[in-house]
């Protein structure tokens, strides 16, 4: 799958939108680089690029849901793996193994990625997540 290039801007309040395809009983994993709005990378490995006063870095979390609720929590069908691939470049993935994928259901589901840093989090993605369960009972000939 191709690397999404997503700009972050803390101060719009919006979420970028990226649509994803999940294959059920398949291992999923979607990489994202991100970009601040002078097109720089996005440095994930401090907490200085918006301000605030910690040196902690951020840390990531993503969730994938039938539904969102409003009002109350969501109800996580699934939670992501989270991965900074380079911190200081901008560059993360969220992943589920096969074993994750295998009991989702073929449907169409949202998600979204939030990144935290301190007390401070940001809804950084948000979208559609569509799960194609197999088709197929036996496996093809050519």
């Amino acid at each position: 799958m191709a690397k999404n290039t997503i700009t972050f801007d803390p101060t719009s309040g919006v979420a970028y939108g990226v649509n994803l395809t999940l294959n059920a009983g398949a291992t999923f994993k979607s990489d994202y680089s991100v970009v601040n709005v002078s097109g720089g990378a996005w440095d994930f490995s401090t907490a200085n690029a918006v301000g605030i006063a910690t040196t902690t870095g951020w840390t990531g979390s993503a969730q994938l849901a039938k539904s969102v609720a409003i009002g109350s929590s969501a109800y996580a069908l699934k939670t992501f793996n989270v991965g900074f691939t380079s911190a200081a470049g901008g560059d993360f993935s969220i992943s589920l193994g096969s074993t994750d994928t295998n009991n989702i259901p073929e449907g169409r589901y949202v998600y979204d990625v939030l990144v935290s840093s301190g007390a401070t989090t940001y809804k950084i993605i948000s979208g559609n997540v569509l799960v194609i369960a197999g088709i197929s009972s036996a496996p093809l000939t050519y």
